[in-house]
């Protein structure tokens, strides 16, 4: 296991969401203090914002690959391409995984109310399916990342 997935684990079994597991030991690495890198990325937890929708290890992955490829100048159409081609080939391969990127779908439960945080919490849905998609997310953000700097190259 690479010691940015141990960090994401660790996060993740302090209690941050999987958003801000996947994203902050990347962001880290890429010169993002810890502390801005865990707020930027809170919102995305729980599916957006407990909205059941784009899984927060998904988002937190996305995040990072635009970090890496992303576009600066409004006319770095190969930044921009590449990126949007590496995000696809990223949700593509999680969803063979999982058959899904969406929270609710992946944990079988959604999260928009109380209620159904609480079944969640009460089921330990969490530990028992966000741990495995952290540690999925990290191992194919990796892929990416380094097919990504090659086909840059």
């Amino acid at each position: 296991m690479s010691e940015k997935k141990d960090r994401a684990r660790e996060l993740f079994d302090e209690g941050f969401s999987c958003s801000q597991a996947v994203f902050t030991p990347y962001a880290v690495e890429q010169g993002i203090l810890e502390e801005k890198a865990l707020k930027m990325s809170q919102v995305l937890g729980g599916g957006m914002s407990h909205q059941g929708l784009t899984c927060g290890a998904v988002t937190g992955a996305l995040l990072v690959i635009s970090l890496h490829f992303g576009r600066s100048q409004a006319e770095d159409t190969a930044a921009k391409n590449l990126t949007y081609s590496l995000a696809q080939e990223f949700c593509q391969r999680f969803f063979e995984l999982y058959e899904s990127i969406n929270c609710s779908d992946l944990i079988g439960c959604s999260l928009k109310t109380p209620q159904g945080r609480e079944l969640a919490s009460e089921h330990d849905l969490f530990d028992k399916y966000c741990t495995g998609f952290i540690e999925d997310a990290c191992r194919l953000l990796e892929e990416i990342i380094e097919e990504g700097y090659k086909k840059r190259s």
